[in-house]
């Protein structure tokens, strides 16, 4: 386990994540507000392989965990800490389209917080595409402070990016 909140655990992805893994990958509304496309099980079941295997890599700066609920170990999402071109820490996190609207974000992002400040990291940020009203409150909940706003290369929609210093 990597870290743990009221009701959920973050954990490594495992190759028995790849169902409900491609359920996240293979929803557009999901993946609206991310790079790439919705992906097909193959494709799925490929990017959860690579990420397995950057676990165990010494330089790996891309790591994605699932999100486990506690109560009956479901698989609802996944959380993010990777680099980002300027080598900052940058948090994410999607979840199944199912289990929007239990305040999960809102609890993820804040175990998350508390994650990064136990391993010594200083500052993180977050980019959130502009529409994506919902996620942009999380990051502000935890005061998070608007540094930027860009249009994204990967998929051309207005962003803000965030800093929070730790």
């Amino acid at each position: 386990m990597i870290f743990e909140t009221k009701r959920l655990y973050v954990r490594k992805l495992q190759t028995t994540d790849l169902e409900p893994f491609f359920k996240l990958e293979s929803n557009p509304k999901v993946l609206q507000y991310a790079t790439g496309e919705p992906k097909n099980f193959k494709e799925s079941e490929d990017d959860l392989l690579q990420l397995i295997d950057r676990y165990d890599k010494l330089e790996n700066d891309f790591w994605i965990y699932a999100i486990e609920r506690k109560k009956d170990s479901e698989f609802i999402g996944t959380v993010a800490l990777i680099k980002d071109e300027e080598n900052n820490d940058e948090i994410g996190y999607r979840f199944i389209e199912e289990y929007w609207g239990n305040g999960y974000a809102t609890e993820i992002c804040e175990g998350l917080i508390s994650y990064c400040k136990s391993i010594g990291i200083k500052k993180i940020i977050g980019c959130v595409v502009d529409e994506n009203i919902a996620s942009a409150k999380v990051l502000e909940r935890f005061n998070f402070k608007k540094v930027s706003k860009f249009i994204s290369e990967d998929i051309g929609l207005p962003e803000t990016k965030y800093k929070l210093i730790l």
